[in-house]
Formats: structure tokens, C-alpha cells, sequence
């Protein structure tokens, strides 16, 4: 929105004083941006600082320009006091840098009255521009000092502009920071380039929803993804531990198995509240070992692998969603998270995926499948090893993705549980450009520790782009059963360590 300059007096003239001599109040002139989400392609330091206030200044009365690095802090606090932009200069060698040329430019296209240089060589370059504009310089404030020098014209703070302000902590831009929120816009500030991966982010965006977005850097583009993600933070739930996004946000460990009973693993082994309380205790052990949010977790067998082919011929037994909930709401008020595990048979895995759509729509519940028990058309359970190929698990990806999307829900875990490498045919074409779901690779290999290390190694060598890994425990199978200690000390660090 434009604002308005304010004066005292019928007329003014330059440097805000009126003709009678009273002091006038002037204001800088912003504006939201045309379009609603905005990626600004630009390098720390001088060029986002340019790139800020051509996006949110029309025109400002003072622009401050600090020297360097070094000078922009103090610079910066100045211009937030004042409401108006701050331009850092690049290194200045004695050569025609684009970088400075841009901040010149800038300048210009602001039309202030004065410029207000921070350090002694800032002074020198913008004097040597030659243009019609006052320069007043001070030399860099020390511990933070803010006083402002004689000859400012009174400004007046301008109007805040309804936009929020994404910058990645990693990156410096002090100036353009400073040149936001100059111009009255939010900041919200993330580690990495994903608003959902950050709870203060999340938190800032869901106090005051802006309609616009501004980003600074490349990597949080393209727009039209940024707006999901930024929709989800502030419209869809939370995981367990924090954010939206999983990874290396926390570490799950869960238990495993089917609530009928042991025999397919230790989550049947106590009733309900039983298996909570044991994956509750499971986690604690592991919290002296991680730096991220230890969080307890169910990983249900929801279709298990029949000998028989069942009525519909598929030799894959479906547990009805309705048996389910009771089980995947309560570990969600208890802040667990939950995995749908599939055992496919000669069903198509996207097909039985579909079934637990209900389940799938909770924020908490992802979804893993095991190639071990996915049959060719000839094939029987327990008489050989199944295969799925990376198509398929894809096929699965997307659709989880679709949903997640659509329901507005924060990111999908999607775990392939492997201990062949013929389990996963053409691995490397597995499909990871879909932020809404994070692939997993789960290590399932059991017998002696030498055995398990070698099916680690080979399993982590064959996975692509360097996904996540998960860590599988057998109780009785294991000679011996490693302890959390010697389980965390392998690379890469486990992201998830089941127990069965």
C-alpha cells in the first residue's frame, strides 16, 4: 500500500523544512509486491539488500548505505529507527564492481534527499557518484550505538506492508533484513529453505497470515511450491516432535507387528495401552543418543501375507480400518507416531494403500511397504523373497504425495523395508522430487552382528541421493541384539530403529 508524505504546512521545501521554517515529517513510499509469492535469486549481503528495498520501496526521504559487512549492524538499526532502506556496499577494491553499481542505481530510483553513509569509505564512494543528493557520513557505531547525526529531515515511520519475510538463518542478510522491516513487513526466519522444517517459522506464520510472501534466496523457490508449504505451516497440524518435516528433525523408534498377537512381531505382545507404555520406554533409551526429539512409534502391520489366496485371490489379509483407529488415535493422543506397514502379496501396492486413506489423512500416520512379501503372479509367500521395481513404489509416492497435498498435511513418511538388494529393482529411478513425502530406506536384515553390518553396508551403498535409514532390531532372530548405544554408532546415523 502507498503512504502518504506528511507535512505540517501548506508547502515545503527541500531537506524537510517547510518555507516558514517548521520542520515537516516525510515518509518513505512502500508497496506490497504484485505478485503474491516472490523468490529473490540473489546472493547474500549487498545484492539482497538491493533487491529488498527495489521490492518493497517506491521512494524514501533517507536511504542509509553501509560500508561493508562490518558496518551494516549499526547501519541497519538506523534505518529500522528511521523506516527506510539500508544498502550494504560490496568489498570496495578501487574496481568498477556491478555490486556497487546496483546500490548506485538504487539510490537513484529512491529519490532521496539524503543519503546517510555509515563508515568512511561509504562516504567516498557515494560522494564520488556526483549526484544532487546531501550526504551526511558517520563512522561505524560502536557496541550497537545509534545516534543519528544533524541535518536528517524528520521521517516519519512508514506504514506496514502485509508481508512476511522468509530468510534463512544461514545466510547474511543483516541488510536486507533490516530494509524489511524498515518497510513495516514480518520476518520469519528458517533454517534451510522449508518454512514447515522450523517451528518458530511456523508459529511466525501462523500469527499473522500475510497474503504475500517475499523470499530471499533461491533455494526456498519455485513460487508455486513455497505457497504450499507456506499454506500447509500455517493450515495443517503438527508432527510428533515439532514442525512438519520429518528429517533430521527427530528420531522414530517404534515397535512392530499386528495387534492380534506376537506372532508377527512385539507390538501384539500387550494389549493397547501396554504397547504405548513399552514404545514410550523404548524412545527414553534412546534420548541420551540423539540430539533431535526422540519420538516413540508404532509401526502396524495393516495387510499381512497369507500361505492361502484368500477370497480375493490375492494372498494378502486387509485389516479393517475401523479395527485400526482405536489404535492409531490413541498413539496420536499420546504423541506417537504411526506407520501403516503393507505386505502386499499379489495385490498392487497403491491399491491396498488406498484402503487406509482415512488413517492416512491424520497427520501423525505414514505409510511403509515391504518388497518381501510383494509377489510375482506365480509366486507364493514364505516359498521365496519378493521384488517390487522402483515404478511401483513411485506409483505409491505420488499418490501419498496427492494426498498430502490435497489434505493440506505435513510431510508423509513413506519406509521401504529391504535387507536384499533384489528387493528394490532399479533402485536409483526411486522418485524423491516430492516434498511432501520422505522417503526411508529400513535395513530389516537379522542373525549375528557381523551379519547384520553386512547387509547395513550393502543396503546404505545401493540407496539413492543419500536418503534416510532405518535400523530393525529382532528381539529373538538377533545373536546378540545390539544395544541402542551400538545401534546409533553406525553411519549413517539411523533416522528410525524398529524393534521385532
Amino acid at each position: 500500500m502507498a503512504v502518504s508524505v506528511l507535512v505540517t504546512s501548506c508547502s515545503s521545501g527541500p531537506f524537510g523544512l517547510t518555507l516558514d521554517g517548521a520542520t515537516a515529517a516525510v515518509t518513505a513510499e512502500v508497496a506490497v509486491p504484485s505478485e503474491q509469492t516472490v523468490v529473490l535469486d540473489v546472493q547474500p549481503g549487498a545484492d539482497s539488500a538491493v533487491a529488498v528495498s527495489s521490492a518493497l520501496f517506491r521512494s524514501a526521504p533517507v536511504v542509509v548505505v553501509a560500508a561493508d559487512r562490518a558496518a551494516s549492524a549499526g547501519a541497519s538499526a538506523i534505518a529500522e529507527r528511521l523506516g527506510v532502506p539500508v544498502l550494504q556496499l560490496p568489498a570496495l577494491d578501487g574496481s568498477a564492481s556491478p555490486g556497487v553499481a546496483s546500490v548506485r542505481d538504487e539510490v537513484g530510483r529512491l529519490s532521496p534527499q539524503v543519503v546517510l553513509t555509515v563508515g568512511g569509505d561509504a562516504r567516498r564512494e557515494v560522494e564520488a557518484w556526483k549526484g544532487p543528493v546531501k550526504v551526511i557520513g558517520i563512522d561505524t557505531p560502536e557496541n550497537g550505538a545509534t545516534e543519528l547525526p544533524a541535518g536528517l529531515p524528520a521521517v516519519e515511520p512508514a506504514r506496514p506492508v502485509d508481508v512476511t519475510v522468509l530468510a534463512d538463518t544461514d545466510r547474511d542478510d543483516v541488510a536486507a533484513i533490516a530494509t524489511a522491516r524498515a518497510a513495516g513487513a514480518r520476518i520469519a526466519a528458517v533454517r534451510g529453505d522449508d518454512p514447515r522444517s522450523e517451528p518458530a517459522a511456523i508459529d511466525a506464520l501462523r500469527a499473522a497470515p500475510s497474503a504475500t510472501l517475499l523470499a530471499l534466496g533461491k533455494d526456498f523457490g519455485p513460487p508455486d511450491r513455497l505457497r504450499r508449504q507456506a499454506d500447509t505451516a500455517v493450515r495443517g497440524g503438527s508432527l510428533p516432535g515439532g514442525g512438519q518435516v520429518l528429517f533430521p528433525g527427530r528420531l522414530l523408534v517404534c515397535l512392530y507387528g499386528h495387534p492380534d498377537g506376537p506372532a508377527l512381531g512385539a507390538l501384539g505382545e500387550q494389549d493397547l495401552e501396554g504397547t504405548i507404555a513399552r514404545a514410550k520406554k523404548l524412545a527414553a533409551d534412546y534420548e541420551p543418543l540423539s540430539d533431535v526429539p526422540v519420538v516413540p512409534t508404532l509401526e502396524i502391520i495393516v495387510t499381512v501375507a497369507h500361505g492361502s489366496p484368500g477370497p480375493d485371490g490375492d494372498y494378502s489379509g486387509e485389516t479393517d480400518v475401523e479395527a485400526l483407529r482405536p489404535w492409531v488415535e490413541r498413539a496420536g493422543q499420546e504423541g506417537l507416531y504411526v506407520i501403516l506397514d503393507l505386505q502386499p502379496g499379489r495385490a498392487g501396492l497403491v491399491d491396498q494403500a488406498k484402503r487406509y486413506a482415512p488413517l492416512l489423512e491424520m497427520s501423525h500416520v505414514g505409510l511403509a511397504v515391504d518388497p518381501e512379501w510383494k509377489l510375482a503372479p506365480n509366486q507364493v509367500p514364505l516359498q521365496q523373497i519378493g521384488g517390487v521395481d522402483a515404478a511401483e513404489i513411485n506409483e505409491v509416492s505420488a499418490w501419498l504425495a496427492d494426498l498430502t497435498a490435497a489434505k493440506v498435511l505435513p510431510q508423509k513418511l513413506l519406509v521401504v523395508h529391504q535387507f536384499q538388494l533384489s528387493m528394490i529393482r532399479n533402485e536409483q529411478s526411486l522418485d524423491t522430487s516430492r516434498d511432501e513425502v520422505q522417503l526411508l530406506i529400513h535395513m530389516d536384515g537379522q542373525g549375528t552382528t557381523g551379519e547384520k553390518v553386512s547387509t547395513w553396508d550393502s543396503v546404505v551403498t545401493a540407496r539413492p541421493k543419500d536418503l534416510p535409514m532405518g535400523w530393525k532390531n529382532f528381539y529373538d532372530e538377533d545373536k546378540p541384539m545390539l544395544t541402542p548405544e551400538q545401534t546409533m554408532a553406525y553411519e549413517p546415523k539411523p533416522s528410525m530403529v524398529s524393534y521385532q
